[in-house]
């Protein structure tokens, strides 16, 4: 259990880094389009493009993240009416659902991606069009692993109460 958690602490510092590497090109990017465009009359013309992308990455990368703190969107007025051995039961079942629908997406990202790859679309100056929607398959990966992970800890913690009772 030691080494999955460093594996997802180490995830997390890449996923962390790339947020903000991401975000700092994009708020750059935005910028330059912004004094290029009222002052010189002049825009890169695959900018626009490229912040489209970024924002999808913002977006997965978040989502990861999000999910490894436990601060995904979720729907909890069941749980409200639960004894407290039934809520962590209820947790693990939504995070076995929740990591079962996410290797389903995995599986289909993984289909665009390997599509993609294989139609050799580039997006601008000559870059392939997968390398930018492959952080749909990277951040479903990255879920389906956070939500197995919620599943492992609440098996263990279930089996340490019932050791303890």
């Amino acid at each position: 259990m030691d080494l999955i958690r460093r594996i997802d602490r180490f995830l997390s510092r890449i996923e962390s880094t790339a947020l903000i590497l991401v975000l700092t090109a994009m708020v750059l990017m935005a910028f330059l389009q912004v004094i290029l465009r009222n002052f010189f009359s002049y825009s890169i013309l695959w900018g626009d493009t490229f912040l489209r992308h970024l924002v999808l990455w913002i977006a997965f990368l978040g989502a990861s993240l999000a999910t490894r703190d436990k601060k995904h969107i979720n729907v909890d007025v069941l749980s409200r009416f639960l004894s407290a051995k039934s809520k962590r039961w209820f947790r693990l079942m939504t995070a076995l659902f929740s990591a079962f629908i996410c290797a389903l997406l995995t599986k289909a990202a993984y289909v665009f991606v390997v599509d993609e790859r294989t139609a050799g679309t580039t997006i601008f100056l000559n870059i392939p069009l997968w390398i930018f929607m492959s952080i749909i398959l990277i951040g479903f990966i990255s879920m389906t692993f956070r939500f197995l992970l919620q599943s492992l800890e609440s098996v263990l913690a279930q089996k340490t109460e019932k050791e303890e009772s």
